[in-house]
């Protein structure tokens, strides 16, 4: 059994701080992104790549590129053995403008075997044997994914041309023969449905191993960060027991960002990841995390994951409680939000781009038929209500004081860092940028009523001071006014740069 990853380097875009080794003006894109690879592997010690094709273009020449300009460090460090590349694809039925693309990168798998043979010499790697499918909702889409490259695309090797040749005669025999499909589960419905989506896919392919994506940030702008983190919870705990059940190994993957919101996964917080995420076998190690603070800092917690054996993760007693609890929270978190939409997508325009993306949004509140406002994606979401003084931590918090008991106590039990992580998020709140945003006409006064009744909560019941306690959160504040202010008086030129530097001090964009 080859080694799973314990750390992936993904593409986020939620660095604040430009790497000094990119080309475009603080946009990564193109070459940057392999030597962004190599260097993942290289210096940080980083043990496996995503190579995102979701929602911007990618280079599906990123083997050759790596094997012919680092050739000393991949001869050591064998590219499929030692240090992984795995592919995302875009989701052909989300994403119906790349459906292409999504043949395209499988197309691009066998090229790449070719490639690793001729540098490695014959069956010594496969260098992608694994693709991640976003947004998985069921077990078919899975399935045509696996028989899609079985049958379309190494399949194709048998195609007779003439009586006499085949396609493998003309352009040589198609390896890998099959992939490894991992599914990446991103709304309310199929994580606490994931059963049904991971028990089928185990019946009928019998793999020798499973990985399971579960997506922490996405949820986290759909539903709130308090119903994202317990969905998460509940489906590591089942995702257990299917293991247990069918006798396979599952190792899962978080989708963790460095803000609170999107996971609170730092290089100056992995202990406490550790903790309130047992069950997680590999973690995803984004920009932020690794540009935002001193390299000594991130390779030396990038270490501490590889080396940490992961433990099981907590059993949920009483999970019925926790739905419930789930459907409650989200339910004001996204009311909060809907009503602000408007003003959310006004100042994401103003948000600085770290990677070459093509247009890409999200639509809030997918999992329902009514009611859909249209956002932009999670970290310019979170970037957005931060640059304004509004954490979105804080959202929807004032739905815990409804709770039942026995909901209350779940929710507190298997959210263990839920006061830590709203303290350290809370210091960026600024108070008056409630009272000037319904005074300028761009929040309704209902809405900032029950953003107070959120805060009040924080502070009576959880012993949370919301505000500034430091130089840097007092300097956010004061920053955040001018943004509140710019945006009134239309001064665009100067907001971005307020906003970076905003992003700065946070050590994160969003």
């Amino acid at each position: 059994m080859w080694q799973v990853p314990r750390t992936m380097a993904t593409q986020h875009p939620d660095n604040a701080r430009v790497p000094s080794w990119v080309n475009g003006q603080g946009v990564i894109a193109g070459d940057d992104e392999v030597t962004e690879a190599y260097l993942a592997f290289s210096e940080l010690g980083v043990q496996e790549v995503m190579w995102d094709s979701e929602g911007k273009d990618v280079d599906t020449h990123v083997v050759r590129k790596l094997l012919t300009q680092h050739p000393e460090y991949f001869r050591d460090y064998v590219l499929g053995r030692d240090v992984f590349l795995t592919y995302r694809l875009p989701n052909p039925s989300i994403e119906g403008v790349d459906r292409k693309v999504f043949a395209e990168t499988l197309e691009s798998i066998p090229i790449t075997y070719d490639v690793a043979e001729r540098f490695y010499g014959e069956g010594v790697t496969t260098p992608v044997f694994e693709v991640i499918l976003p947004f998985t909702t069921g077990f078919r889409e899975l399935e045509a994914l696996v028989s899609y490259y079985e049958k379309a695309v190494a399949g194709k090797e048998d195609i007779r041309l003439t009586e006499e040749l085949t396609v493998r005669d003309i352009i040589g025999e198609f390896r890998p023969k099959k992939i490894a499909a991992i599914p990446l589960i991103e709304d309310m419905q199929s994580m606490l449905g994931i059963n049904g989506i991971i028990e089928p896919f185990i019946k009928k392919f019998s793999p020798p191993y499973m990985r399971v994506f579960l997506a922490r940030s996405d949820p986290a702008m759909n539903y709130g960060m308090v119903p994202a983190v317990l969905m998460v919870k509940i489906a590591l705990n089942r995702l257990q027991k299917i293991s247990e059940k069918f006798g396979i190994r599952i190792y899962p993957i978080i989708g963790v960002g460095s803000l609170p919101f999107r996971g609170g996964f730092s290089p100056v917080n992995v202990q406490g990841s550790l903790e309130e995420y047992k069950g997680v076998w590999t973690f995803t190690v984004q920009s932020a995390f690794r540009y935002d603070y001193p390299q000594d800092t991130v390779s030396e917690a990038i270490r501490l994951i590889n080396y940490t054996k992961p433990s099981e993760p907590d059993e949920v007693v009483n999970e019925e409680a926790l739905v419930s609890s789930i459907k409650k929270l989200t339910e004001r978190y996204q009311r909060e939000v809907e009503s602000m939409a408007s003003l959310i997508n006004a100042v994401s325009v103003h948000i600085p781009k770290r990677r070459a993306r093509k247009l890409h949004i999200g639509l809030f509140g997918y999992s329902r038929s009514t009611g859909h406002v249209v956002l932009p994606r999670a970290i310019t979401f979170v970037a957005s209500l931060y640059s304004i003084g509004l954490p979105p931590e804080l959202l929807g918090l004032y739905a815990l004081d409804g709770l039942k008991n026995e909901e209350w106590n779940a929710v507190i039990t298997f959210y263990k860092r839920l006061t830590s992580d709203l303290k350290l998020s809370l210091r960026y709140f600024r108070s008056e940028s409630l009272n000037d945003l319904v005074r300028f006409g761009v929040v309704p006064e209902e809405t900032a009523n029950m953003i107070m009744e959120d805060v009040r909560y924080a502070e009576e019941v959880l012993n949370i001071k919301p505000g500034p306690d430091d130089y840097d959160s007092v300097k956010h504040r004061l920053l955040s006014e001018l943004v509140v202010h710019a945006l009134k008086e239309k001064r665009e030129s100067e907001l971005k740069e307020i906003i970076k530097e905003m992003a700065l001090l946070r050590r994160s964009l969003g």
